[in-house]
């Protein structure tokens, strides 16, 4: 089953420090912003294990075509500007999925 079509979208933000709790509730709080669109289909927030301060944020999407009309609608630019605050840097890697092992799994269970 090759050829999902998903979109993932993962962000790596390095926190200043001592924002991190600040951050991680910030996020939370505005996460529905995210979850609501009906385009995505997940999200997480992931604490690395290594390297102090560095959060990822992943979420995954229908599709690029419908992730670029969020990344560009003001909902999206507002819900960053609370964010901003909290990050010394950023950056953003796109991806997409080529097999989902869990759902194909589950498929061949049915």
């Amino acid at each position: 089953m090759a050829g999902t079509n998903a979109f993932r979208v993962m962000l790596r933000m390095q926190i200043i420090p001592g924002k991190e709790q600040d951050f991680e509730r910030v996020w939370y709080s505005v996460a529905d912003v995210v979850g609501d669109n009906p385009a995505n289909t997940g999200q997480w927030l992931l604490r690395s294990a290594e390297e102090d301060g560095v959060y990822y944020i992943m979420s995954d999407w229908v599709d690029e075509e419908r992730f670029r009309a969020f990344e560009r609608s003001e909902e999206h630019v507002e819900h960053r500007k609370k964010l901003h605050p909290y990050r010394s840097h950023g950056t953003m890697t796109t991806l997409h999925v080529v097999h989902d092992l869990g759902r194909e799994r589950a498929e061949t269970r049915r």
